[in-house]
């Protein structure tokens, strides 16, 4: 597609966050453009799991779009914590207040297939591949130049460009925190897993933090922390790992896709500096437990679609003092999760697998931590 030469709001990033941008404010009858670098969406599955908010959100926004995302998905209503082969506790999604009460477990390349296709029926696109290297805001707008030395002119410019974002550089805005020292290996497989499709697994131990979930059409996704993970993890890697971490649980058949990748823990100083805006991995990155990242990213799209749908400065300021204290609170709670279950100390891992089955087995607690994995205390 073209670039155009103005619109009122320049989205740099056409990922989940930046498609729920586009959404509202397309909705809201804004005009807008919608850029990204790459030639076409990425067709990995990357993050996998909708909570119980985001679909809330996504309902707002179209009931149908939530409806197909789920049609596409599979529900599970409880993550199992485990220490090995052991079972610690549970953590039940099916009595949340809510009209999901349960975890979607869906590729992400789904979810973002799902947006867009609500945004083209709404009249709205992706601009591709226009790679965004400078961003300079004056009194009256926001020049963003691309690296074939195009330019676009808008009122405003909304980083969600991910966590090297380069409209958060142009603004000057700080991304505190630092990295965690382990690598984290992704896979896609297809195996044989004694727990089922019907649950997500979380297993601690002193090697790290493993995750397995279930995914549509048989397959499952794991998550796990390694000291140095290879390039893409084959076959006899994923199946050593599992061994290790969940002995006699896993008898692995194949590898779709597999990564690996690096954790920062991290949040903007800022979510605005005039006329620049920041939102979802742009704004704030942290360890993948929890399933929290996405989730996290596309209620931000929302919620600065309803600001800049709003049309004042106040509503735009009050974006980052609603959202941002959800991010240092998703971080802080996701950096607890991965720090207790990569412990090595063999002191405090005995006091966390003593009380974990006490703490679960209290109602109040079970459904407080559920509550805050589905992120329904942001509503």
């Amino acid at each position: 597609m073209p670039l155009p030469a103005t619109t009122h709001v320049a989205i740099v990033g056409a990922g989940p966050t930046g498609l729920a941008l586009a959404l509202t404010i397309a909705g809201a009858g804004i005009d807008f453009v919608l850029l990204d670098r790459q030639a076409e969406g990425a067709n990995t599955s990357r993050a996998a799991v909708v909570h119980a908010r985001t679909l809330e959100v996504l309902d707002e926004l179209d009931p149908a779009t939530g409806a197909e995302l789920v049609r596409r998905g599979t529900t599970v209503t409880r993550f199992r914590i485990r220490d090995g082969a052991r079972p610690l506790a549970a953590v039940r999604f099916d009595g949340l207040p809510t009209a999901h009460p349960y975890a979607l477990m869906v590729p992400q390349d789904q979810t973002e297939a799902v947006l867009l296709d609500r945004l083209r029926a709404l009249g709205g696109d992706v601009h591709r591949p226009y790679e965004v290297t400078a961003v300079t805001q004056d009194g009256t707008g926001v020049t963003l130049t691309t690296a074939t030395g195009e330019t676009l002119r808008a009122a405003y410019a909304v980083g969600a460009d991910g966590m090297h974002s380069t409209v958060r550089e142009a603004a000057g805005i700080g991304f505190t925190g630092s990295p965690y020292e382990e690598s984290f290996v992704l896979a896609d497989v297809t195996m044989d897993w004694t727990p089922g499709p019907r649950e997500v697994s979380l297993t601690f131990g002193a090697a790290g933090l493993t995750v397995v979930a279930p995914l549509p059409g048989g397959r499952y996704r794991l998550v796990a922390t390694v000291d140095e993970a290879p390039a893409e993890p084959d076959l006899p890697f994923v199946q050593a790992l599992l061994d290790a971490r969940a002995p006699g649980q896993a008898t692995v058949t194949g590898v779709v896709w597999s990564s690996r990748f690096r954790v920062h823990h991290r949040v903007a100083d800022r979510y605005r500096a005039g006329r620049l805006l920041l939102a979802g991995d742009a704004a704030h990155v942290h360890s993948p437990a929890g399933g929290q990242g996405m989730n996290t990213g596309i209620q931000d799209g929302h919620a600065l679609g309803r600001a800049l749908a709003a049309g004042t400065s106040e509503a735009l300021d009050a974006y980052e003092a609603r959202r941002r204290p959800v991010a240092l609170r998703v971080v802080a709670l996701t950096d607890r999760m991965t720090r207790i279950a990569t412990t090595r100390n063999p002191a405090l891992r005995a006091v966390r697998n003593t009380l974990l089955p006490v703490l679960a087995r209290v109602p109040a607690l079970n459904r407080r931590l559920a509550t805050e994995l589905a992120e329904l205390n942001y509503r």
